[in-house]
């Protein structure tokens, strides 16, 4: 692996977040969320893309605190 690579690799952290959850802001990321600032807007709205919908598969609310490892959804971005 070439220095680029390895540093380039070095700085990128998984989303404590689940892959499912989107919003308006998500759009124009071009990294995975590592805060809760990171996916909500002024709206502070948010959904689930498996779901289209602001309730998740799990019939639970679609929010950033929420939409953690330990919920039956729950996906990692990795």
């Amino acid at each position: 692996m070439s220095a680029p690579e390895s540093a380039a690799s070095a700085s990128f952290e998984a989303s404590p977040y689940c892959r499912h959850v989107q919003s308006k802001k998500l759009f124009f990321r071009t990294s995975p969320p590592q805060c809760e600032e990171d996916i909500l807007d002024a709206s502070r709205h948010c959904w689930c893309r498996r779901t289209h919908q602001v309730l998740g598969p799990d019939g639970e609310v679609v929010a950033p605190d929420d939409c953690r490892a330990g919920r039956s959804c729950f996906e990692s971005v990795l």
